[in-house]
């Protein structure tokens, strides 16, 4: 399988989730200006899209959408306890947190990236994230991961898009229950590799 995705964008999520289900993978960077990949690539005849992650199959079928890329990864292998089995309620768990990240806090940092938003704006919008990242607080304080006391896609990627709030000048100190997540699942060995992989963090001496 091949993983097109860009350093430290949401497509780091996908990258975890492979990692920690010990699937094979190879990654292919993408320029986000010029939607080529480093062998100079379209990556807009893989995804017209033109956004990460993708996920190309084995046999040239092509996934998109993180939360949809996060499943069928762990679905690959269900015994690592990533996503809860289909047509289960917490399967349905996991998606539903999966919705609330993908719409309510990834969407939500997209304006803050941009220079081109006023100041009021970005305020405006760091406060709606503070007022959801408060809702994840309270989970968060009363169990060791999103879904209770198995790490799961989810996990993933609320880690992947809460690093995104130093970027922004976002401050989230006031979360405790969510800065102690943050650093359990920095931790994670193969959190770790999938950073190191795409330059996130510097090889171990």
């Amino acid at each position: 399988m091949k993983l097109y995705y860009m350093p430290g964008a949401c497509s780091l999520s996908p990258h975890i989730v492979a990692l920690e289900a010990g699937l094979p993978l190879q990654l292919v960077r993408v320029d986000g200006k010029t939607k080529r990949t480093e062998s100079g690539d379209d990556f807009l005849q893989v995804n017209p899209k033109g956004y990460v992650p993708t996920l190309q199959l084995d046999d040239g079928e092509v996934l998109t959408e993180g939360p949809a890329i996060v499943q069928y990864l762990a679905d690959r292998n269900p015994a690592s306890g990533l996503a809860p089995a289909n047509g289960t309620l917490p399967r349905y768990h996991l998606q539903e947190m999966l919705g609330y990240i993908n719409s309510e806090l990834h969407k939500t940092y997209s304006p803050l990236f941009s220079p081109a938003t006023p100041e009021p704006v970005r305020q405006e919008r760091k406060e709606y994230l503070r007022k959801r990242y408060a809702t994840l607080d309270a989970v968060l304080a009363k169990q060791e991961w999103l879904l209770g006391g198995q790490f799961t896609a989810a996990d993933a990627y609320l880690f992947t898009v809460t690093n995104w709030a130093r970027h922004v000048d976002l401050d989230l100190s006031e979360f405790e229950s969510l800065t102690a997540f943050q650093q359990r699942v920095a931790a994670r060995p193969m959190v770790q590799a999938a950073m190191e992989a795409e330059g996130l963090l510097r090889k171990s001496a």
